[in-house]
């Protein structure tokens, strides 16, 4: 594995919007369905990390991290 490959897990606060977090929420419960007693056993949290990870590497975060006009004075 190259270093550019290599990932390293962080935790921190993002914003996004209570619909996509709704969002999440209700595919995720789709994609695991009921238990027999009608439970959802779902990770919700980890969901949102997979879909945030997934994103940014889709998007190449990479790439946006190393242009400096991406940040905020």
């Amino acid at each position: 594995m190259s270093a550019t490959d290599e990932k390293i897990s962080i935790n921190v606060t993002i914003d996004i919007s209570p619909i996509t977090l709704q969002t999440i929420v209700e595919n995720a419960k789709k994609i695991v369905g009921a238990d027999e007693k009608g439970v959802y056993r779902v990770d919700t949290a980890e969901k949102v990390n997979e879909m945030v990870s997934a994103f940014l590497t889709k998007y190449d975060f990479d790439e946006y991290a190393k242009n400096i006009d991406n940040y905020k004075r």
